[in-house]
Formats: C-alpha cells, structure tokens, sequence
C-alpha cells in the first residue's frame, strides 16, 4: 500500500473535499434516520488483561464494567496496537500500524527532554552506544498534524469532540484540540500524572497544564469521571465523541484511602496489592458514572462504547500480575500485549457474547466510522479492520484476518529488552529478536503462557512467518535496527 500525499496542503485538501462528500451524504441519511450514536472510547492506562473480575480476577472488583461486558461483546484475544502507550494511542487515533506514523516508543514529555528542536521538525534518523550491536531509529516526539484522526473524522460529520486525561503524543502544538478535537481536558505531553490527587503537582513534573485543581485532595479519576458526565450533559442533544483516556492504573501507583482500606482486608489471591486495586475500583467507578448517566439521559441505548487498555499491565511487585499470560508492559509477551477489548450497543450489539477473534486497537478507527454511518476518506491508507459486522452478527461472523504485526525496534535499559518485532497467523506467534536469540515461536492454543519456544522444533513455521513479518513491515515503512559500526 502506498503512503497518501505527504505535502500537508495538498493533503488536507484532499481529505476535506472526501469528508465534505462523506458529509454531504450523509447529511441526507441523518435526515431520514435518528441522529448518529453517540460514540464513548474509554482508554483505560496500562490496564491488564487479568485486572478485571470479568476475565477472572477474584480479587479486583470491576461490577461496572463487566455489566458493559454483559450489554455487548468481550473479546477475549484483544490486543494494543504496542506494548507501550504512544504507539497503540497513536494507532487507535489513526487506525494505523505505529510503523507506519512512525511512532514505535512512548514519546519523551518536554520534562524528559523532548523539547522541540530548532527547526521545527521531529527527529529522524539512527542513534546508538558503543555498547549495544544494533543502531536503532529515533522515536517522533509528537504526531504529525496530517494524520487523519478518529476525531477528525467525527468532526467533519457534526459531532462534538471532548478528549479527556491522557494524550502523549506530543507537546502543545500537538495538543487533542490540533488533531480534531473541540475540548482538551487534560491531555498534554505527559505520559503519567504528576500525582493522581488535586492539585496534581509533584516537583519532578509540575502541574497538568490542560487540568485546572479546583478541589485539593480530589483524585484524579474522579475527576475524569465528572468531567465525562458534565460533557455529556451539555452536548446529549447532539452527536458526541467522548475519549476517556483515564491517566490511572499507571503510575504513580496511589488510590483514595478508604478503597486501600477495603482492599487491605480481602483475602489476596495471585493478585494482591490493595493500593493498585483501589485504583482498578475507582476507574471501573467511572465507567458506571458514565453509564448512568447516558441512562438517566435516555441515550443509553444510541451510544456506542468500546472499552480498552493502551497495553498489558505492569507485572511487578507494587503493581499487578499478568497470569495466565507471561510477562507485562513493554514486553513482547501476552502479557505486555494483550488487553481488555469490550464494546457494546445496547439494542444493536447482540447482550453478553463472547468472542475469540483476535482484534486490535487500530481495528477501532473503522469500526467506529462504520457505527456511525459514515464512510473513510477516499485514499486514507488504514491497516485495522472493521469490526462493523463482526459485532452485528454477535461475533459469529468471521473477520477473515491474515496477520497482525507489532513492532519495537528499540531498546529499553533496565529491563533487558532488546528490540524485537512480532506476528500472530492464527494460533501461531513468532517473535524476531533483531539483535539475538533470533526467534521465539509459540502455539497460543496449546501454550497461552508461552512456556515453550517451538523454533527449533517447527522451522519451516518459523521461516513462513519471518517472511511474512518481513514482508507486512516493509508494506507499513517500518524502520528496521541497523548494525552499530561503533560496537565494542
């Protein structure tokens, strides 16, 4: 597939004149029907897959957003488009590969070093120490304005756009409210809070500059939680889009006391930190404040929700834990990538169905312009897939996917992780370690643990699915690690 017109006038022109036809048709549909649905992303920060009640967790208790389970679809092999935050938000806004924005790692905030450079333009090029044998691409340190969004889309279609908590992809000049959206609250260039308690300062990080304190001691979930529902009670009379991206369960790790307390007193099971849990409590409280409201609105059964995480949980002692899945957050392992994916519509979306296709947070984009009747931009090159009729058939409907990819061609220091990039065909999962052991080969079915590195054992397996992987890397511009001609 071919890159659309990078020249951002020509590009901007493009896609204006698609969406006004888009529109335009669509404007006669609107019409004739009732009103598009209301469409609610909540985005939930390094939530794992095991975190809620809903996916077996005894000591977590999630009554709200399993009930969102319940009026919809859970699926059980869903993914984020990373292993860390930037690339899968990026991915979800665009409904592309990372590889192919460009953004492969968590994107540095201002306060980490991330400042613009002179000229204006994001950093490119290789950068490498003498001690480690792969150069590797520098990460953007902001989305470019000339991807198309999820929210750009919308927009051009009448809805009004709220993002609210965490953004990281980039610093003011690349704010929500420069990449479709009507409201920011609370989106900047951090990729965590400065504290989850008002007024959300720390000396390392400061303030939250989009999030103004207004009650001290207010937790910051909470918060959001308000924030949603005074969104939707000002603009419940016409179509919206709400992005909760909720700063929680990342860390810092802190919750309101009274939950810590409730959770100190339950038996632990392989899950057992109380503060973390009262984190998970607070968030599954705002996806009931949310519900409750669109009820009490009567709007209920016109709103189109999707429910995620940006990767797996952290898998560490003053966190969570992952099983059944190995590893966590920044890994190539299950845990690190395999997340909660519920969506629902009541009276659409066939109650409490379960399904096992492997879906994607880039699959998002297109199902979402789907739900609302809406069609793509003519020549918007999107790698996800729709969903669209996967959920109308209750999730019997198959969705006929060849391969899903991942890419990090990056290293991360302290945790041993070198880059790597991955592919699952069906119940296979190949991992590429560029810079050695080359492969890790495992069958999901069989060994959803990944126990057991079948390289060895099947290579004709192994050397398929390298090619493939090759191949879809090289089709989404990946940027491959390089040699390191300095290596000692």
């Amino acid at each position: 597939m071919a890159r659309i017109n990078s020249n951002k006038n020509i590009f901007l022109l493009l896609i204006t004149a698609a969406l006004l036809f888009t529109v335009g048709s669509a404007t006669e549909q609107v019409d004739s029907d009732e009103k598009r649905p209301n469409i609610i992303i909540i985005h939930v920060d390094d939530l794992g897959w095991a975190d809620l009640s809903v996916q077996g967790s005894t000591f977590y208790e999630t009554p709200h957003i399993d009930r969102l389970a319940s009026d919809g679809i859970r699926f059980t092999d869903g993914y984020s488009s990373a292993s860390v935050c930037s690339p899968t938000r990026a991915a979800l806004m665009t409904g592309r590969y990372p590889s192919r924005v460009g953004i492969t790692d968590w994107i540095r905030a201002e306060f980490q070093g991330g400042e613009v450079p002179e000229d204006g333009q994001n950093p490119t090029g290789y950068e490498g120490n003498p001690d480690q044998p792969l150069l590797t691409p520098r990460n953007p340190l902001w989305m470019e304005h000339e991807e198309v969004t999820i929210a750009d889309i919308l927009k051009e279609a009448g809805y009004k756009n709220v993002h609210i908590g965490k953004w990281h992809l980039g610093s003011e000049n690349w704010y929500p409210e420069t990449q479709g959206f009507h409201i920011n609250i609370g989106g900047t260039d951090l990729g965590e809070p400065p504290s989850f308690f008002d007024p959300y300062y720390s000396d390392h990080v400061g303030y939250i500059p989009t999030l103004e304190p207004r009650e001290e001691g207010e937790y910051l979930t909470d918060r959001e939680a308000w924030e949603a529902v005074n969104f939707i009670e000002q603009h419940y009379d016409q179509p919206f889009f709400l992005h909760l991206a909720n700063y929680a369960v990342h860390t810092p790790i802190q919750a309101k006391e009274e939950l810590i307390e409730r959770y100190k007193n339950k038996p632990p099971t392989f899950q057992d930190n109380p503060v973390y849990a009262g984190m998970v409590h607070s968030v599954d409280e705002a996806v009931g404040a949310i519900v409750q409201k669109l009820k009490e609105l009567d709007i209920y059964e016109n709103t189109f929700i999707i429910f995620t995480s940006d990767n797996g949980g952290l898998d560490r002692a003053d966190a969570t834990t992952n099983d059944p899945f190995r590893s966590g957050k920044g890994y190539p392992y299950e845990g690190g990538i395999r997340v909660p994916f519920i969506v629902s519509w009541p009276g659409v979306i066939e109650q409490a169905r379960v399904s096992y296709e492997p879906v994607k947070s880039f699959d998002i984009l297109p199902t979402v312009i789907d739900a609302a009747g809406l069609e793509l931009p003519e020549g918007l090159v999107i790698d996800g897939l729709s969903l669209w009729d996967h959920l109308l058939s209750g999730g019997e409907a198959s969705l006929e996917r060849d391969d899903l990819i991942w890419h990090f061609p990056h290293y991360r220091q302290g945790r041993n992780i070198t880059p790597y990039s991955i592919i699952r065909s069906g119940h296979w999962k190949l991992i590429k370690w560029w810079e050695g052991p080359e492969f890790e080969l495992y069958n999901l079915f069989d060994d959803i643990g990944e126990t057991t590195n079948l390289a060895d054992e099947h290579p004709e397996k192994t050397e398929e699915l390298n090619t493939r992987l090759l191949e879809i890397l090289e089709d989404t511009d990946a940027k491959l690690p390089r040699p390191n001609p300095d290596f000692e």
